[in-house]
């Protein structure tokens, strides 16, 4: 574990970031013009705030997708999307926001309520005041124009490959959006791998998970639920997987890295009740008109089954209707082989000792987040952290170094629904040389 070990993270030193600043010598930013090491060393410290600071809009991203979405502050119906307009002409967004307003003002146990409490309270609003209303009404207006901004860059992009999405969300917040899509599509790569012998069994001992996120509410409406405490799901689901694939080692030990204190705290309050041998309760809500593949259906019906035990779930409100609920309670000794520590992956790494180094690294939905030569840094991070032959696993298309560490090996399609071609993930495997 880490902790076992004193690694800490420590920032990219200038002699093994140079041979991404020598690939990007001609689109590197304005302050690492003709490199040195004292400038690299003052902007990754700038960056690494700057990154730091995207968290914050992030969260506001989140305040907007539950003003939409959530449910367990109104009894007003909720708003998809394409539906907007209409919604805010009858007076229904208006009134979803002073119903917000007002369980912000008595938020009870409610942890997202609490939450939203407190970020007003850091940007200087009283959430009891007139002024929280405004505030929340134009965080929604401009998360919307920037979805429309994005979709606009997205249908400008022209992909290279399946795996290759483009980094449109180079300048968004760092959103903590979570959903059960990127734990199948790991599962599903796990699985071709051990088929064709790249990954084999028991030889997995020490894994990482970077940005597995935080379920607080998610973007897309049939997806987005409020009614159970947010959770994270990442590190129990490749637990789990690697457990039912036989890939695991005895002693399987989980690395988190992160850079939201909100996630690092929620996982080590996990550990803590862990201790006092109390398992972690995870929700997987499934909203049935969701058309899934028989191999996804599959996988949630059985998610959890090698880390823990399925207990009663939380009771939805009646406004999900159709939807199926599971629940799963990890384990305390697997809560407690998962540990934190605060890494930036574009900037950082963990100080490990050869002998303990990662054979597998996760990262899903994390660099599509930044641009190209920050994508080239992280790749060049994940590696100094594997083994020889060790594997990143990630769901972006990263640009490799002639002279770097990493290469990619390979890819893996994973549907999501037989029916639509275009319901799919691909997940990139770079190698470690």
């Amino acid at each position: 574990m880490i902790a076992a070990y004193g690694a800490g993270a420590v920032f990219t030193p200038y002699s093994a970031a140079k041979p991404v600043l020598d690939s990007y010598r001609d689109r590197l930013p304005e302050q690492l013009r003709n490199p040195n090491e004292a400038k690299w060393a003052a902007w990754t410290r700038a960056e690494d705030k700057s990154i730091r600071a995207r968290l914050h809009q992030g969260e506001l991203d989140s305040l907007a997708n539950f003003v939409l979405f959530g449910a367990s502050f109104t009894k007003q119906p909720r708003i998809k999307i394409d539906a907007l307009s209409e919604a805010n002409k009858s007076g229904l967004v208006q009134a979803r926001i002073d119903d917000l307003v007002s369980g912000l003002r008595n938020p009870g146990e409610n942890e997202r309520l609490i939450f939203i409490r407190d970020l007003l309270r850091r940007d200087g609003i009283d959430p009891a005041s007139a002024e929280a209303g405004k505030f929340i009404y134009s965080t929604l207006a401009r998360n919307l124009q920037e979805r429309r901004t994005l979709s606009e860059r997205a249908a400008q992009a022209k992909p290279a490959s399946i795996l290759d999405r483009a980094s449109v969300f180079y300048d968004r917040g760092l959103s903590l959006d979570t959903s059960i899509l990127p734990d199948f599509s790991i599962d599903r790569t796990l699985a071709d791998l051990k088929q064709r012998g790249i990954l084999r069994e028991g030889q997995v001992g020490r894994v990482a998970v970077i940005g597995p996120g935080l379920d607080f509410i998610d973007k897309n409406d049939e997806s987005a639920f409020d009614y159970y405490p947010p959770q994270t799901l990442q590190p129990f689901a490749v637990y789990d997987s690697l457990l039912r694939l036989g890939l695991a080692q005895p002693g399987l030990s989980l690395s988190i890295l992160d850079i939201s204190p909100r996630v690092i705290d929620h996982i080590q309050r996990a550990r803590e009740r862990a201790r006092k041998n109390v398992g972690y309760e995870i929700q997987l809500p499934h909203d049935v008109s969701r058309a899934w593949s028989p191999d996804l259906s599959g996988y949630w019906s059985s998610f959890g089954e090698h880390v823990g035990g399925a207990v009663k779930p939380a009771r939805p409100p009646g406004i999900f209707s159709g939807l199926q609920t599971r629940a799963v309670r990890v384990r305390p000794d697997v809560v407690l082989s998962c540990e934190p520590a605060d890494v930036n992956i574009v900037l950082q790494r963990l100080n490990l000792p050869a002998s303990q180094r990662f054979d597998l690294i996760i990262a899903t939905n994390i660099f599509v987040y930044y641009d190209p030569f920050e994508q080239a840094l992280g790749l060049q991070n994940a590696g100094a952290m594997l083994r020889p032959g060790g594997l990143l696993l990630t769901n972006d298309k990263l640009p490799e170094i002639p002279s770097g560490v990493m290469r990619q090996a390979g890819v893996t399609v994973v549907s999501f629904d037989d029916r639509d071609p275009a319901a799919r993930d691909a997940v990139g495997w770079y190698q470690r040389k």
